[in-house]
């Protein structure tokens, strides 16, 4: 399928809201139907993070894999770690035409685990998007669309077999959901949806929603966007919530807002939402600010950060700081160069990375105006680590992933040797780390920690208290929260290196 690119962002700002849903549903709609100076990074003893080293490695960027349908097309979001050290991904096409789960070794070599859509109606989903991998080393995602109502579903695989539904979407309750979701210690799942909730709203789509999944697949709606007049709650949440040190969740609306141009909130776990920021107010009606925001996610001094698809100094996208009270602070806007070599137009949120720099990629811009992948230190000093130029891809919708060994992994919707989308790995010398699959629990909490070459291991702590733990294989440990444990870093002794987490363990009263 042939899928034009997006028009240009100065068209983009001045669309009205429904405008802009359309343009979104588009893009939604590309991956469901074809779909600098270095500064050292900050070190927190409290946190897996490591000291950037004083001379950089080499940066080796790989194409791992090229999608031509019969093996997937359009990959929506990067594979993620599963317990045997693979990555688990999923993307469109396939036998079937309604999308794959696949299985890929860390050097690339992927194998198709199951087809979508095998029976007409698709009621086992189609268009699988976002993969992660749930606290009972299960494999959680969404798809976009069929389910029992057409809306898209919440699916649970064990790495073979068929997919278990645990939800039908109908469209009150949400459509279109499309990035991972979060779970936190008690199990529960908390995810958004693209459109969907009041279908009064958006034009008939529905604004989005919030909402809280049970481990059984019992599905309630924290919250439906555009509740509030002129949709000066937000319309239309494009990635992930991201758990705050509090126990609520933060994240942003591409729409709406009092600017009309997005905003970023905090809901609670029951669904009590506050509007933190709206974009392009105060700077109307240049958008100095930003505007269309994406993420935000977690950072190691307390704060959130993300990216503005469009606005900013530039008028090219931005990259934000904000403080969990709603201070913002761009950090670094666009196309600051002349012909943007550094990128723009950030359509997705970025990850934290375990040296504490921030790295995510830009849609345009780069040496041949097809995006790039960027790393940006918290005080906003940015890099360009990679240039696409088509044959490795292009159109990179949806934050990347780094894996236990240190290594980045992402994908691109489009491009390759086939057009149809690449995987790709950016190695920038970054140690190993270890990956919690719950990041908060009660004490006797049950966590399985992910990492490589754990065999031999002989400590595991949460924050300095020596938990019991069972060595499962070389990629696997599983222990419990120990009594007297308290906020902070988990650690893992093996033979040869002391490898921590980057995201802070939350033991929870």
């Amino acid at each position: 399928m042939n899928i034009q690119r997006m028009s240009a962002r100065h068209e983009r700002n001045s669309q009205t809201l429904p405008s802009k849903l359309v343009t979104l549903l588009f893009l939604v709609a590309a991956v469901m139907f074809g779909g600098a100076v270095l500064a050292a990074a900050q070190t927190d003893s409290t946190a897996g993070y490591e000291q950037e080293p004083a001379v950089q490695p080499a940066i080796t960027f790989t194409t791992l894999v090229n999608f031509d349908g019969t093996n997937g097309a359009y990959p929506g979001r990067p594979p993620h770690q599963g317990l045997n050290g693979n990555l688990y991904g999923a993307a469109a096409g396939g036998a079937n035409g309604g999308g794959i789960l696949f299985e890929m070794t860390p050097a690339g070599t992927l194998t198709t685990l199951y087809n979508f859509c095998p029976e007409t109606g698709c009621d086992d989903g189609s268009n699988p998007t976002a993969l992660f991998l749930g606290a009972d080393g299960n494999v959680y995602g969404e798809t976009t669309g069929g389910g029992a109502f057409g809306y898209g579903s919440l699916f649970k695989f064990t790495g073979s077999g068929v997919p278990t539904t645990l939800h039908s979407f109908d469209g009150t309750d949400g459509s279109t959901p499309g990035d991972r979701m979060v779970q936190v210690g008690n199990g529960h799942f908390y995810g958004t949806t693209f459109s969907g909730g009041n279908l009064s709203e958006c034009s008939g789509n529905g604004c989005g929603t919030i909402f809280q999944m049970t481990p059984g697949g019992t599905l309630t709606s924290l919250y439906d966007f555009c509740s509030l007049p002129d949709c000066a709650d937000g319309a239309a949440v494009y990635e992930s919530l991201a758990q705050g040190p509090d126990g609520d969740f933060y994240g942003a609306t591409f729409g709406g807002g009092a600017g009309n141009s997005g905003t970023i909130f905090k809901i609670t776990p029951t669904g009590t939402l506050t509007t933190l920021y709206s974009f392009c107010v105060v700077s109307y009606p240049f958008c100095y600010d930003g505007s269309n925001p994406i993420g935000p996610v977690s950072g190691n001094d307390g704060n959130f950060y993300g990216t503005t698809a469009s606005g900013g100094a530039n008028s090219q996208g931005s990259i934000f700081k904000i403080t969990p009270s709603g201070t913002l602070t761009t950090i670094y806007s666009f196309c600051a160069q002349i012909t943007c070599p550094d990128g723009s137009d950030a359509r997705n949120s970025m990850i934290l990375g375990s040296d504490g720099n921030f790295y995510g990629t830009t849609y345009y811009g780069g040496a041949s105006n097809e995006g790039t992948v960027f790393k940006i230190t918290p005080a906003g000093v940015l890099t360009t680590l990679h240039s696409f130029d088509g044959t490795d891809g292009y159109d990179q919708i949806g934050v990347m992933f780094q894996a236990t060994d240190g290594i980045f992994y992402g994908q691109t919707i489009l491009g390759g040797s086939n057009g149809d989308g690449t995987i790709f790995s950016l190695s920038v010398g970054l140690r190993p780390f270890v990956e919690l699959l719950a990041t908060s629990g009660k004490v006797g909490t049950k966590v399985i920690i992910l990492g490589n070459n754990l065999k031999g291991t002989t400590s595991v702590t949460f924050n300095g208290t020596a938990a019991t733990f069972t060595v499962v294989s070389s990629t696997e440990i599983t222990t419990t929260v120990p009594a007297g444990a308290t906020t902070g870093t988990v650690k893992v002794t093996t033979p040869t290196a002391t490898l921590g987490s980057i995201v802070n363990f939350r033991v929870a009263s």
